[in-house]
């Protein structure tokens, strides 16, 4: 019984912010293109000042702006009126949140944005209260109702402000022209940030750590260089050192399948010839989608003279948590 009244209660709360979402439709307007305008020609910070549930908005809002190509941070507006102004300058651009806009954190701080000539827009369900009418421009946030039943909890408000926030800051992507690669700079560490900046040349082995025999070497001997250097395979190369194929254990598995006697046979017999190559500026991604297509576990990297400069396994690309 508790179950289906839980059920009921949460299905309600959905669709009452559902409705405080899509209403945002019809209150998009020329105060919205004058807000992106301003945002978009800012020489500083985009500063987003709120308090209470706004401010956990408005932190979330400064986050994303920054994530997305526009420089900004978050301050808590009763820290604003203890020193924390003195974080903004004449370059920057607010972004107040107030869904009464009255909140009296926010009026004070007014003179000051005005003494240093700061443009100030204001997010606010209420179009005519003090904070709308000094703002130099005001967005609407108003909504039907609150999905709290007692209408003190903000809910469709805090969930309308939000929405408004992620419109502001992927209009000003869009208008940026900002890219999947400046967004993986500003999160090198994310799996995304790998993703779009880790290249082949980052992780493949070189130097003494490439298995490489010469063409012509025993089996036998080929099988050592393979256990030694643990990646399952070996490149094959001629005299002056040129890629001629690929040896790996689907091959000795081949070779075995056929009969062939492994104490007399050359690498030469047995090696795949037209082996998988990359490019050692190629990213780890591309990499791994190679050899998922190909179903193969290793990589040669080749030089413009067909000379082994490194191998990339696909241990060394799954290791870096880039799928």
């Amino acid at each position: 019984m508790h179950t289906k009244n839980f059920s009921e209660s949460a299905r309600k709360v959905i669709e009452i912010e559902g409705k405080a979402i899509l209403g945002l439709l019809n209150q998009i307007d020329s105060n919205f293109d004058q807000a992106c305008e301003l945002l978009l020609n800012c020489q500083g910070h985009v500063v987003v000042i709120g308090i209470g549930k706004s401010g956990h908005i408005g932190n979330k809002i400064a986050a994303t702006l920054a994530s997305t190509g526009s420089p900004a941070f978050f301050i808590h507006a009763a820290e604003a009126n203890h020193g924390d102004l003195g974080m903004i300058n004449s370059k920057d651009v607010v972004i107040a949140i107030s869904h009464s806009g009255e909140t009296d954190e926010l009026i004070s701080i007014l003179p000051t944005l005005k003494l240093l000539n700061i443009p100030f827009i204001l997010m606010t369900g209420n179009r005519h209260s003090t904070l709308a009418q000094q703002a130099t421009v005001t967005i609407p946030i108003a909504i039907m109702q609150e999905a709290c039943p007692l209408g003190l909890a903000p809910t469709s408000s805090s969930t309308a402000a939000l929405v408004l926030g992620d419109a502001l800051a992927i209009s000003l992507l869009n208008m940026r022209n900002f890219s999947s690669d400046d967004f993986a700079k500003v999160h090198p560490k994310g799996q995304l940030g790998r993703r779009l900046l880790l290249k082949v040349a980052d992780i493949m082995h070189t130097g003494a750590a490439i298995p490489n025999v010469k063409s012509g070497t025993p089996l036998t001997q080929t099988l050592l260089e393979v256990s030694q250097k643990r990646l399952g395979m070996t490149i094959v190369t001629d005299k002056n050192q040129h890629v001629l194929g690929i040896f790996t254990d689907g091959d000795l598995r081949r070779a075995i399948d056929q009969g062939l006697n492994l104490q007399t046979i050359l690498v030469d017999q047995v090696m795949t010839s037209n082996c998988k190559t990359i490019n050692k500026d190629k990213l780890a991604a591309e990499a791994l989608r190679m050899m998922e297509i190909s179903k193969i576990t290793t990589l040669i990297i080749m030089d413009e003279e067909k000379k082994p400069l490194g191998v990339v396994h696909i241990h060394d690309i799954l290791s870096q948590r880039i799928t």
